[in-house]
């Protein structure tokens, strides 16, 4: 069952990247879209799309956001790889269940869940796995860990009153990215990117109109009942690439020299941990320039099988890397050849 065109979808998280560009496939399809982000923004007036401020672990703010929707996509969530772990779950888990909660209050019949592939990584290479991969038994990171308890609650309510579905892109990129690029440039300037180890391990990504195309496919297709409902999907590029070759290449689109320096995985992880273990003991602002969960994400495999969402959802990335990069390369000319700078909070899909 297709969405309605007379009544409201609700995107949490509408003022960032992710979801952001789902709020715009829904103003292309003619459909009225609302937002639910902390702040206001301007683009979102100028497509005419309904803006209600506050904050997902609000339930108040919730509920109003919810009010009179005919389904809901949960895209907004605090993304990262330190900070506290209250903080994390105050947004992915409390903000999750609050959702869920109007949803059912409200009669919200469709619930589409922005999780991530992170929620199964181990630390370990993940070479075209499916959607029976385990859980990770533990995590290196309050991120992942918050958003498999989140995954979990929103699995667990599917039913005769609301259906849901669960979506882990992998590593959105692309014009306007507020997480991922961002951070690369940031370390080249400063000269802080090392590769780590000394293999370049093929890795998934998902270019930011892909990610968002699947998020309305499954929209299409969720209802009570429903062959997707209760499900989840990984989503991504579906053409592996070598990590250090794709990060020189966005390097290079932004004038940047390549990654040479590497430093041995191990010592990685060791420094990692000693810097983790000074950040919480004197409770310093920031983040470390290494953390174990991403000295781990950098040195290992993670790509995934799509042929669950190809089948189910008819998943296909219409936009290749080599658009994408294109896209990207037009978008820093705009911006002088600078990152676009942080736009919200919102799922990263690392």
């Amino acid at each position: 069952m297709t969405l309605d065109p007379a009544r409201p979808v609700l995107v949490t998280g509408g003022g960032g990247f992710l979801g952001g560009a789902v709020v715009a496939m829904l103003r292309g399809r003619g459909l009225p879209a609302r937002s639910l982000s902390r702040r206001r923004y301007d683009r979102l007036d100028a497509m005419e799309v309904e803006q209600i401020q506050g904050d997902v672990a609000d339930p108040a703010a919730v509920d109003r956001a919810v009010a009179g929707c005919q389904a809901v996509f949960h895209v907004a969530a605090k993304a990262g790889l330190w900070g506290p772990h209250a903080e994390y779950y105050r947004a992915n888990v409390q903000g999750t269940r609050n959702v869920i909660e109007a949803c059912l209050r409200h009669g919200v019949r469709k619930l589409i869940h922005t999780s991530s592939p992170s929620v199964v990584f181990h630390g370990t290479d993940l070479e075209g796995v499916d959607e029976s991969a385990p859980y990770a038994d533990r995590y290196e990171a309050a991120y992942p860990e918050t958003k498999a308890v989140a995954e979990k609650l929103v699995l667990a309510v599917d039913g005769a009153d609301l259906a849901t579905v669960v979506l882990r892109p992998h590593l959105i990129w692309g014009p306007g990215d507020n997480n991922i690029l961002p951070r690369i440039y940031a370390r080249a300037r400063a000269n802080r990117l090392f590769r780590i180890g000394r293999g370049n391990p093929l890795i998934d990504l998902t270019y930011i109109d892909n990610a968002a195309a699947a998020h309305l496919l499954a929209a299409d297709r969720l209802d009570v009942g429903s062959p997707i409902a209760g499900k989840v999907y990984f989503i991504a590029q579906g053409e592996p690439v070598p990590l250090w070759d794709m990060v020189d290449r966005f390097l290079a689109i932004a004038g940047l020299p390549p990654v040479r320096r590497s430093v041995p995985k191990g010592l990685a992880v060791t420094l990692a941990g000693a810097l983790e273990a000074v950040y919480r003991t004197f409770r310093l602002p920031g983040e470390p320039r290494m953390t174990r969960f991403l000295a781990h994400e950098l040195s290992t495999a993670h790509w995934y099988n799509l042929e669950a969402a190809r089948r189910d959802l008819g998943y296909a990335p219409h936009v290749s890397i080599e658009e994408g990069l294109r896209r990207l390369a037009e978008s820093l000319r705009d911006d002088d050849g600078r990152a676009q700078p942080a736009v919200a909070t919102g799922a990263s899909g690392s």
